[in-house]
């Protein structure tokens, strides 16, 4: 019979093995791919069911509608992000990703089967906007819980790398959403997408999450986590707004340094399909594809990028996104709302998801960088949720505002001048590339010491 010592030992190596990146990786970012797929899903299909909950006016102003309620969705994520964040930093990351992959789940299936205009009247936009306020709480605890495991359980020297594939795995979610559309717009008419189609996605949503419940049963705690949970004398400051009050500066500097990336984010992804053929007049079909081809570029790129930052540091790729943002933001879009070609628009796009390469990379792990173990995902929750309900959540529909006040180019300079504020940030915020993680390690920095 082995001796307890050896049967410590064999303990602590089969957690370590359970614990190796890959496996982390792949446990967290396979929920994240569906916790965004659908979420985006909802924008990439408006086309389709905006006239069945919205049916007055024209194209514009139903568009318009399902803005608003994608932007409303962003406004529950710092809801989502203050209780998912809290239960992520006292109870584990495992449980806070169990929970937000749960209504996910729940949200995507209330669309599917959501009753149309026709059906009940107003009731049913009362539906959609009630699916996309649980939409809207699971991706703000999901962002946080994901870029948390990720962080802290990717080797040091490696964070860069591993912790872009959260950024993977988001754009493979949409990716997915716009695959299925380009299929469905092949094998069904206008009409029939349009009548009913466009509830297959959500179905295909909700019961993707309920597998993915399944299998992130599987996940062990991270050591930082743990180690905080060991932490004397900070048990009851974990994952509370006391305890994030002392970090209140970094909190600011979270949400300046987000405005412009999240923004310039959802503008080069989520809103392009709906500009290219509202604006430049392309079909939807050829819309979606440019969409496809120039975010499976971004997706092969982002571990590229994330690699880079652990040799150079997030910094120099955040000042590169955020001059590259700032310079060329206006003369893209505008160039992009006069394409023609599939080619000349599938160009334009790649250029602009590469200027952002940078932030997207690098964001989700930079702000996880700032926050010691205790309000880590409260840390990265909140702000970033508030950024997102501000700035990203409302791109769609500053956009279209701005189109149906003629006033188009409007929208250009509003992204340039937010990638203005954030490359502030950027050119003033401290390197975060060597910080530990853990409050049981000894190094040379700590998360708490990033505070400004």
């Amino acid at each position: 019979m082995p001796d307890r010592q050896e049967t410590t030992v064999s303990t602590t190596d089969a957690r370590a093995a359970a614990r190796g990146p890959w496996k982390a990786i792949i446990g967290g970012s396979v929920g994240n791919m569906i916790e965004w797929y659908d979420w985006f899903v909802y924008s990439t299909f408006s086309v389709y069911f905006a006239s069945a909950f919205f049916p007055d006016g024209d194209t514009t102003s139903q568009l318009l509608h399902t803005a608003g309620i994608f932007a409303v969705g962003f406004f529950m994520r710092p809801v989502g992000g203050w209780v998912l964040g809290r239960l992520g930093d006292r109870k584990g990351r495992k449980a806070a990703l169990n929970v937000t992959v749960m209504l996910m789940s729940l949200s995507a299936l209330l669309i599917a089967v959501a009753p149309t205009h026709a059906q009940v009247g107003s009731w049913g936009a009362v539906v959609l906007l009630l699916a996309r306020m649980l939409q809207g709480m699971s991706v703000g605890g999901e962002y946080a819980a994901s870029a948390t495991y990720l962080t802290e359980a990717a080797p040091a020297g490696r964070r860069g790398f591993f912790c872009s594939f959260q950024m993977v795995s988001m754009k493979v979610g949409q990716l997915i959403g716009l695959s299925l559309q380009i299929l469905l717009q092949r094998t069904m008419s206008d009409g029939t997408l349009t009548s009913w189609g466009w509830r297959i996605p959500f179905i295909v949503g909700a019961l993707g999450a309920a597998a993915v419940f399944y299998l992130r049963r599987s996940l062990v705690e991270t050591e930082a986590f743990e180690d905080a949970v060991e932490e004397v004398g900070q048990e009851n400051k974990r994952g509370t707004l006391r305890g994030l009050w002392e970090y209140r500066r970094t909190v600011a500097l979270v949400i300046a340094f987000s405005m412009g990336g999240t923004l310039a984010d959802y503008t080069y992804s989520t809103y392009m399909t709906k500009y290219l053929s509202n604006s430049a007049g392309l079909s939807k079909t050829d819309a979606s594809l440019v969409s496809f081809v120039a975010i499976l570029v971004f997706i092969c790129v982002q571990p590229l990028a994330g690699a880079l930052s652990d040799r150079v540091g997030r910094r120099p790729l955040l000042i590169t996104f955020g001059l590259g943002a700032m310079l060329f933001t206006v003369p893209l879009m505008t160039a992009l709302g006069h394409v023609s070609t599939f080619g000349g628009a599938l160009l334009l796009m790649i250029a602009g998801l590469l200027i952002i390469t940078g932030y997207t990379s690098t964001s989700a792990l930079v702000k996880a960088e700032m926050f010691p173990a205790r309000i880590r995902s409260l840390g990265v929750a909140l702000p970033y949720a508030l950024a997102n309900a501000l700035f990203g959540g409302s791109a769609e529909y500053v956009a279209l505002w701005f189109k149906d006040a003629g006033m188009e180019s409007g929208f250009f300079w509003y992204v340039t001048a937010c990638a203005a504020v954030s490359l502030v940030v950027y050119l003033t915020m401290r390197e975060t590339k060597d910080v530990s993680l853990s409050p049981a390690a000894a190094p040379r920095t700590r998360a708490a010491d990033l505070t400004v």
